[in-house]
Formats: structure tokens, sequence, C-alpha cells
């Protein structure tokens, strides 16, 4: 059994994770998990738990998982907002087929607002990168055609 299981263990919080060492190799043969360390992905600081010292081993194998989980949390950001588009798209044939007066009343104002802020930023935003003449994906493609 103890064979199978990973040495440490991440317990997901907001902010990155509590790290506990995995044991199996005691006595009892039960499943141990000692906590050494917090890691917060926000600020990048890996703090021992307790009175721990870590070794290079424990933060070689933490700054790995950091950076696992910062690459992770940026593709599920970026898989979100491909949803939220399909949401909008989906909202836009629901409001046009399938809502009713009352259904309309309730959500219009909050859609609306959140569209139009949604909107500025992404504008300002666009209007920025312009500035800096940074290049926009596919200028090249289009500039050929």
């Amino acid at each position: 059994m103890g064979a199978d299981l990973p040495e440490y263990y991440f317990r997901i919080r907001e902010n990155g994770a509590a790290v506990y060492r995995v044991d199996t190799e005691n006595r009892q043969r039960r499943i141990e998990m000692d906590q050494i360390a917090v890691a917060n992905v926000r600020n990048g600081k890996i703090n021992a738990h307790g009175d721990r010292t870590l070794t290079e081993e424990d933060l070689a194998v933490i700054k790995s998982w950091m950076d696992d989980r910062i690459a992770h949390l940026a593709r599920r950001d970026i898989e979100d907002i491909h949803r939220t588009v399909d949401h909008l798209n989906l909202t836009a044939q629901w409001a046009q087929s399938r809502a009713n007066d009352d259904d309309l009343e309730e959500v219009t104002d909050k859609l609306l607002l959140a569209m139009h802020d949604l909107r500025t930023v992404l504008v300002r935003k666009k209007a920025d990168r312009l500035m800096k003449g940074d290049p926009q994906p596919g200028a090249e493609r289009n500039a050929a055609e």
C-alpha cells in the first residue's frame, strides 16, 4: 500500500496549500501525514510549519508543485473565460428564443451592467496594447491577405 502513495501531499487552500509528508513506514502500517509547510502561490513564500526545518528536497518538491499549480490555475482561468464566451452566446440565444418578459426583467439590468463593465475594461486594455505597439494575434496573417 505505501509504495503507491506519494511522499508529499498538498492540501489545496485558496492561496496555495498546506504541505504534508506522507509516512506509511511505521509499525502500524497506517498512513500518517505530518504537516511540514505552507506554500503560498500568490507571493511565492514557503513557510515551514511549527519548528520544522525544510530539507533541500522538501523545498525542491514544494517549488515544483507551486510552479505546476500556478500553470494549472492560469490554464483554468483561460478555460473559464472560454466557457464564459460560450455562456454569453447561450444567454443571447435564450433571451432571443425562450425568455419571457418576467425572465428578462429579472436579469436585463444585471447583464447590461456586467457587459458594460467588461466592455470598458476590454476596450481600455486593447487600447493600452495598441499604444505600446504590441502586435495583435493574427496581425501578420491579416497583413499578408
